[in-house]
């Protein structure tokens, strides 16, 4: 409402301008980043931590079955730690469930709404549901997001485009259908649980995203996954407190989102964990930046559990 009466100008809008012309354009970000891979020794070390991570497992089973969910591969996600997907369909092909690649990638939306460009933003959405009506209409059971910050904003997509006549009825079945991958890992241990056993000699701190946490409602189910597969969970003070990621707000706001990463940060390696897992893409590059132990999604742990 405010953009509309008083536009942005200068560096602040510019800023805008680039974040939602490149982040959701996901040809363009794989562009950018294969630029900068062979330039990754000469950036300053908190701009060469956003890139992708070397020798990280990017294969996927090659296996069918019988049970099929879509998979929301993301735009930042997919070009910047695609480990996560990857990671994410070996973790559930062990359940007997496949994994959908999607035939045409793209923005979930958020990145444009967070920023005020609202109509590009819906256009974004229209453009997941029209790659993903096929594979609904032929019977998947779910939209798996492994970023909360995509899940929290497919979840409200049947509100978002409510008064879209032509998108109203299947953009609200989208949002029904669409699960963070907790919500389906903690639904299949249920049926089928980790050997008992198990003891991953690691500890974790687990920072819950905001949009994980507060967006969804999904509180403790990483966490009983994670105890359930052996690994030892560190306490973690403040923990309903952003990272400072946010969003775009890292960008936009970087000094105010640099007080919450350092305040983060501190009670995260406060008990001096082996690593910090996370649960959405724009918190682990943030935290990542300056943190003094390895920042991963939390389904990479999971995935080197063989028992």
């Amino acid at each position: 409402m405010l953009e509309q009466q008083q536009p942005r100008s200068g560096l602040d809008g510019l800023k805008r301008k680039i974040m939602t012309t490149l982040i959701p354009n996901n040809g363009l970000m794989q562009a950018g980043v294969q630029m900068a891979k062979p330039l990754s020794t000469l950036l300053p070390a908190k701009l060469s931590s956003q890139l992708p991570l070397p020798g990280k497992n990017l294969a996927r089973p090659n296996k069918t079955h019988q049970r099929k969910m879509l998979l929301l591969e993301g735009c930042a996600q997919s070009s910047l730690t695609p480990e996560t997907n990857a990671a994410a369909a070996r973790v559930i092909d062990r359940f007997g469930i496949e994994l959908l690649p999607e035939t045409r990638q793209g923005c979930c939306g958020a990145v444009r709404l967070h920023t005020s460009a609202r109509e590009k933003g819906l256009q974004d959405i229209r453009s997941r549901i029209d790659s993903w009506w096929p594979s609904v209409q032929a019977g998947a059971e779910a939209i798996i997001s492994s970023a909360s910050g995509c899940g929290v904003t497919i979840k409200d997509y049947g509100e978002l485009l409510k008064n879209d006549p032509e998108y109203a009825h299947k953009a609200k079945q989208v949002a029904s259908m669409t699960v963070d991958i907790a919500e389906v890992l903690v639904t299949e241990t249920a049926k089928s649980p980790p050997a008992p056993e198990l003891h991953q000699n690691l500890k974790v701190a687990f920072h819950s995203p905001c949009t994980l946490q507060h967006g969804q409602k999904i509180n403790g189910q990483v966490e009983i996954l994670l105890r359930q597969f052996g690994f030892t969970l560190l306490p973690v003070a403040d923990s309903h407190l952003c990272c400072g990621s946010a969003g775009t707000y890292s960008v936009l706001q970087p000094d105010l989102s640099g007080r919450l990463k350092a305040d983060k940060l501190a009670n995260l390696q406060a008990h001096e964990p082996d690593v910090i897992a996370t649960a959405n893409v724009g918190c682990q590059l943030h935290l990542r930046k300056d943190s003094n132990v390895p920042v991963l999604h939390w389904i990479e742990l999971l995935d080197t559990v063989k028992g």
